[in-house]
């Protein structure tokens, strides 16, 4: 497989964002929501794409934005139908990524049956860390992931926990749609989930591998 490109040139080579909801049992269960027999799959925009050091915009419709810590999994080639045995071939490296949601919003959608766009994709809802190349990390499946907000430890958790692994879920993704090179896919977030406000500083890490750090902003319309 060809050396994978800048993540700072993401856009450029990559389109999708696929999130993968609660993928952790405990988790899970501080949303009061059922362990998912199969992967619950969601969409952001590449809008929502914060690179390293950007800020994370708070959208003026809600009053509860959360953090939810992920490790991300960055497509190396186009993938579809991919067999699990072979998943990880698709694999060009990873990100630490955070999925910023409304959760206000998100509730009422849910209560109404309506999909999560207003509440999962607005703009910089996405930030990703810098790049991290597959022979980095020898075992993605067993990395510590950790989030401070103003120097609080809030989230900590280990991908060990994860009810789908990557190899898996890779292989559910691309037999419903194409995978091209530069997608991200997001795994999942530990517990503890929680608020930010404007002003906030998020600094979140994989342990021993690579960290990032953002802050809360309201935008100027």
């Amino acid at each position: 497989m060809a050396a994978p490109r800048p993540l700072s040139r993401f856009w450029e080579w990559g389109k999708n964002i696929v999130c993968v909801g609660r993928n952790y049992a405990e988790h899970a269960r501080e949303m009061r929501s059922a362990v998912p027999r199969e992967p619950v799959l969601f969409l952001k925009p590449s809008s929502a794409y914060a690179p390293e050091g950007a800020p994370v915009l708070m959208p003026a419709y809600t009053r509860d934005l959360q953090h939810e810590l992920e490790l991300g999994v960055v497509l190396g080639r186009r993938s579809r139908a991919v067999p699990e045995a072979a998943a990880m071939d698709s694999v060009a490296g990873y990100a630490l990524c955070l999925d910023m949601t409304a959760r206000d919003v998100q509730d009422e959608c849910k209560k109404k049956g309506l999909p999560w766009t207003l509440a999962k994709g607005f703009t910089a809802s996405c930030p990703v860390s810098a790049f991290v190349p597959r022979d980095k990390i020898s075992d993605p499946h067993n990395l510590k992931l950790w989030l401070k907000v103003n120097g609080e430890l809030r989230q900590e958790g280990d991908t060990s926990s994860m009810i789908f692994p990557i190899p898996y879920i890779i292989s559910y993704v691309s037999k419903i749609m194409t995978l091209e090179e530069g997608d991200i896919i997001l795994t999942g977030t530990p517990k503890g989930v929680g608020p930010v406000k404007e002003n906030d500083e998020i600094r979140a890490g994989i342990h021993g591998v690579v960290s990032m750090r953002c802050r809360v902003e309201r935008p100027e319309y």
